[in-house]
């Protein structure tokens, strides 16, 4: 027997973000199958030039995708949510800490998310929950 469960999809999103939440989706779910390397790759490309994002504006982003999205917002959407949410952190100038890594305590568990501030978005857990293992950060602006 199964357990019943429900998603919590965000209300209250802008039709705007919603539309762009949706415009980058298809990219996010065509990268959430490629190998980690390649997903790095891409990322690190994507993110030049782009602003480091607050805590708002990544949380913003992520609520965004689980309102399109009923694969986002399940517990088993976590590599396209992060990935949607730092696509769409981009088009609007700005770029979250993206992340895959693995729970610290047992049961053993691979997870995807994004970070602002050195602190996991819409996690719901203490800050050093996850042990990173990839990691895109914004890029480093240098000055001439």
């Amino acid at each position: 027997m199964t357990t019943p469960s429900a998603l919590d999809r965000p209300t209250g999103v802008p039709l705007a973000r919603r539309l762009a939440a949706r415009l980058v989706l298809v990219p996010a779910l065509a990268l959430s199958f490629l190998p980690p390397r390649h997903i790095r790759a891409v990322l690190e490309r994507v993110r030049r030039g782009a602003r480091p994002a607050t805590a708002a504006q990544a949380a913003a982003a992520r609520e965004a995708l689980c309102a399109v999205s009923l694969r986002c917002a399940g517990p088993r959407g976590c590599l396209p949510r992060s990935l949607g949410a730092a696509l769409l952190c981009r088009l609007h100038g700005t770029w979250p800490t993206w992340c895959t890594g693995v729970r610290k305590v047992p049961p053993f568990s691979a997870h995807a998310w994004i970070e602002a501030d050195g602190r996991p978005v819409g996690e719901g857990v203490p800050d050093d929950y996850f042990a990173r293992l990839v990691t895109v950060a914004p890029a480093r602006r240098t000055r001439t």
